[in-house]
């Protein structure tokens, strides 16, 4: 339960409708700031702005509470342009809601508030002092009074305009060998790790076995190292040309010819266990299709799949 009790304010008190204080489509910001508004005394020309700094109200809820008693006709703008060509923004209070037709004769009413009116003296413009002396004009004759005896003129030098330099020639593109070409395009084909190659790293891998081949090692030697370092272990190569590069990326000297007896030699390196679990098709390919048999076939799906049992 709740009691009320009421005092009269012995002075400076303002009566408000209790439509007004209880509005339905009002905020309580936007009650304060008409509430204030109309409790300022009579003359005083206090913006909208500068009541909502007063009442502590922010930027967001400030434009939002004017825009709410503009929509309900409590607060009405218009500009116009005064004496001296100042613009002014004239904005009007009530307590009632008031009409875009009412609001207008009341504003046609009021006198017309400059800035210059409220300039204060200390901001006020002071009266120009002149400086000391009288104004003289111009000579007009464009002569010096005194002959200063010299010509004391003197453009500078100009700088010695040296020929450009020819531009130098282009440099020539180092042509890649079909060889080098022939060998990356073939590297999808020794193994499903290099299925992925991006063909815009063709170029680049090719530049890179070229330099291999120009070193002396044969695309034989060079195909061998780079199966040699694909993973054996089954790990799934997800940027195979990533791992080209890196392969190709440092070259060896090349062998010399070799004068080591027969029995002498190395026992050739296995190869991985899933390069060796694969078989080379005896079907008619245009390049080598190595497959991964399933029992003693010879050939691959591919081939097995069509009708004359071959892929022609």
């Amino acid at each position: 339960m709740i009691y009320r009790h009421h005092t009269p304010p012995p002075r400076a008190f303002t009566q408000f409708s209790h439509d007004l204080i209880r509005h339905p489509r009002l905020s309580s910001d936007a009650v304060r700031l008409l509430t204030w508004q109309l409790s300022l005394p009579d003359g005083a020309r206090e913006p909208l702005s500068r009541t909502a700094e007063r009442a502590r109200i922010g930027a967001c809820a400030f434009t939002r509470a004017k825009r709410q008693l503009k929509e309900e006709g409590f607060v009405h703008e218009r500009r116009l342009q005064g004496p001296g060509g100042h613009w002014v923004t004239q904005q009007l209070v009530s307590n009632v809601p008031l009409s875009a037709a009412e609001a207008a004769k009341l504003l046609a009413r009021m006198p017309v508030h400059t800035p210059s009116a409220d300039a204060s003296p200390q901001v006020a413009p002071s009266p120009r002092i002149p400086t000391v002396g009288t104004p003289t004009p111009p000579p007009t004759d464009g002569h010096p009074r005194k002959d200063p005896g010299e010509n004391t003129f003197h453009r500078p030098a100009e700088p010695e305009r040296r020929p450009d330099p020819e531009p130098d020639p282009a440099p020539q593109a180092t042509e890649v060998p079909e060889a080098a070409r022939t060998l990356v395009a073939a590297l999808p084909h020794f193994s499903p790790d290099l299925r992925r190659i991006p063909r815009g790293m063709h170029d680049e891998l090719a530049r890179l076995v070229s330099r291999w081949l120009a070193a002396g090692h044969t695309p034989t030697a060079v195909r061998t190292h780079i199966l040699r370092g694909l993973p054996d272990d089954g790990t799934p190569v997800h940027r195979p040309g990533g791992l080209l590069r890196y392969l190709l990326r440092d070259v060896p000297p090349a062998p010399g010819p070799d004068t080591t007896p027969a029995a002498e030699h190395p026992a050739p390196a296995r190869p991985s266990s899933r390069l060796s679990a694969l078989r080379e098709c005896e079907g008619d390919h245009v390049q080598a299709t190595p497959f991964r048999p399933t029992g003693d076939e010879t050939h691959c799906g591919r081939c097995l799949s069509s009708p004359t049992g071959q892929r022609v």
